[in-house]
């Protein structure tokens, strides 16, 4: 272990806490949603919204998982702020939230299936679009399976590949035509055997297997924050492509510094002039406990040392008063609006 997985281990929770503030939209659903409002209503921005509930120790941490996300996804769609489908948050969901046997441990996820189906079920109801979160590689075969059974039965639920992963050339061909991908280097760190360990390759099959993805008819969630990684995609596939923001999009986390980049996104000025511009989306983080929180923070930090720059950069703003978080992102003369001319938002 590095020094710093071995700083984070000892680190106390308030100190975590202090650092995770800009990352994590607080420890209420409410207090996610009012984030999410904001950043619709002041910036433009679109979000997923996802319960940090990892880590589960027992059968009652599970229940109450997923009693929460079916609570979230309700209050979602009675949210009067979101006007439709196109502005309403998407619910990002992890399967390991439901089980207390976890294939890193072992285990058989037993339990996950039938919550994730029970979680569908509710959200094909009331209208709210899911994503399936994905985790370790040992989750991998699991999760696609759970997700493209879903949406092949008509339920609203996309998920994730991981560019890092060799075996994603292959499960490129796996997804069904029109579903929902979120593209992503992916942050878990996995034995040299089955994946990348150059962040460069990574990035380059994000932009190749995003192009593959949408060639295909699959609507593309493509998140990074490398901003020449963005500029290369609407440069080499969306331009020469002629592609409308109903066929793709861009997702960042939120707190990470993109605020610029993300306007310039949805101003249209990357995108063919005669195409509506593509939605921006945040993920957006929040618990119902602070130790879940600090969980979360703890391991983004240990899985990517660069993001401490970002933690870094954020506090020292708030020493010099500044406030980070949504204010970076609302802090624009011109906030542009969503229009109903894009609607697979997602």
């Amino acid at each position: 272990m590095s020094w710093f997985g071995r700083f984070l281990d000892l680190a106390p929770g308030p100190l975590v806490r202090l650092f995770a503030r800009p990352y994590v939209a607080g420890d209420t659903i409410e207090k996610g949603l009012a984030v999410a409002r904001r950043l619709l209503h002041d910036a433009g921005l679109v979000t997923t919204l996802d319960l940090l509930a990892e880590e589960v120790s027992d059968e009652e941490r599970a229940r109450a998982n997923l009693a929460t996300y079916v609570e979230l996804v309700r209050a979602v769609a009675d949210d009067a702020a979101f006007r439709g489908s196109r502005e309403r948050p998407s619910v990002s969901v992890k399967l390991s939230s439901f089980t207390t046997w976890p294939f890193e441990r072992g285990g058989d996820a037993r339990g996950s299936r039938e919550a994730m189906e029970a979680v569908a079920v509710e959200a094909k109801r009331l209208g709210v679009a899911l994503t399936i979160d994905m985790e370790d590689h040992g989750w991998t075969d699991f999760t696609l399976d759970v997700a493209t059974s879903l949406f092949r039965r008509g339920f609203d639920v996309g998920t994730v590949l991981q560019t890092r992963l060799h075996r994603t050339e292959k499960d490129l061909e796996s997804i069904p035509e029109g579903m929902r991908i979120r593209m992503v280097l992916g942050i878990y760190l996995e034995p040299e055997t089955i994946a990348l360990v150059d962040k460069r390759a990574m990035k380059e099959r994000l932009v190749a297997q995003s192009a593959r993805l949408l060639d295909r008819g699959i609507y593309v969630e493509f998140a990074t924050h490398d901003e020449a990684i963005v500029r290369r995609f609407f440069a080499e596939v969306v331009r020469p492509r002629g592609l409308g923001g109903e066929r793709y999009e861009l997702q960042m986390l939120y707190g990470v510094p993109r605020a610029a980049l993300l306007q310039e996104v949805l101003a249209g000025r990357l995108t063919p002039p005669d195409r509506v511009p593509p939605a921006a989306r945040l993920y957006v983080p929040f618990a119902t406990a602070w130790d879940q929180a600090t969980a979360y923070c703890k391991r983004r930090l240990r899985n990517n040392p660069n993001m401490l720059g970002y933690v870094l950069l954020n506090l020292a703003q708030r020493i010099r008063g500044r406030s980070p978080g949504i204010a970076q992102y609302t802090q624009h003369d011109e906030p542009h609006r969503l229009d109903d001319a894009n609607p697979r938002g997602g």
